[in-house]
């Protein structure tokens, strides 16, 4: 399996990400991908070979194999990778469509997200803590537990009685799995730390950018109802010289508009 696009896609989003966004990044890429690729591939290859019981039924060995491993932890994990990866490519499609739709280079400055591509952001770092969490979840229920035991008793047909199964490496195995289970929980709490810091630091700005815009829409609706009132009670251009010489709606109209002129 090739990994170059996920390195390039994590080096993509790396660009938009905050300090603990990167760091994240570092996490995935150092303590995660090149584990895989380095050693824990080569652990788990014969697994199924290396998987032995004391007696030689025909179809004994496969069955115990299939009951107590249906899915190999290295492919578990390999999916686990993967999927934590796929929200970032939300970011990477939302700022090149953006950059498309303008015909302009958008986001100049790295360190700073805000409007749609935060959201966009946001959802990202759930999906991903969600995707950690059933992942983990998917570990201890196949497996029963984040260990992995050196003897295990099958009884399942055609084994003829109780076998004894031997499985290979357990302790090199118990390790990483135990490394995987302790890097997963700290990209969740990377994750966790991000979107708290997200949320408390663009929540403000995002307030007092909406009442801006909404104390704006007031001023701008009070001088288009003031220029009318004026209009109506000066048809031949000669404006009243104050507000008390208008008609009575006007006035009214006018004296609610003006604590914000």
């Amino acid at each position: 399996m090739s990994w170059g696009f996920l390195c390039d896609l994590l080096s993509g989003v790396n660009k938009y990400s905050t300090g603990v966004g990167r760091i994240w990044v570092a996490v995935v890429f150092m303590f995660r991908l090149l584990v895989y690729v380095a050693a824990a591939e080569n652990i788990w290859k014969y697994e199924h070979d290396e998987f032995e019981c004391n007696i030689k039924q025909p179809g004994c060995e496969n069955v115990c194999f299939d009951h107590f491993f249906p899915v190999s932890h290295i492919r578990l994990w390999a999916l686990q990778l993967i999927m934590v990866s796929t929200p970032s490519l939300l970011v990477v499609f939302h700022v090149a469509y953006r950059e498309k739709h303008h015909n302009q280079k958008l986001y100049r400055n790295p360190g700073e997200i805000d409007g749609g591509l935060l959201c966009t952001y946001l959802i990202s770092l759930i999906l991903k803590i969600g995707f950690e969490i059933v992942f983990l979840a998917l570990f201890y229920k196949l497996y029963n537990g984040f260990k992995i035991p050196h003897l295990v008793k099958c009884d399942i047909r055609p084994c003829p009685s109780s076998v004894d199964c031997y499985i290979s490496k357990p302790t090199e195995k118990m390790i990483f799995l135990s490394f995987l289970v302790a890097t997963s929980c700290l990209c969740i709490i990377l994750n966790l730390s991000e979107l708290t810091y997200l949320i408390f630091k663009y929540s403000p700005k995002c307030y007092l950018k909406r009442y801006m815009k909404k104390q704006q829409g007031s001023k701008s609706n009070c001088r288009k109802s003031e220029t009318i009132g004026y209009n109506r009670a000066a048809p031949e251009g000669r404006f009243p010289d104050s507000p008390s010489s208008l008609p009575l709606n006007i006035r009214d109209e006018h004296e609610k508009c003006s604590p914000l002129t």
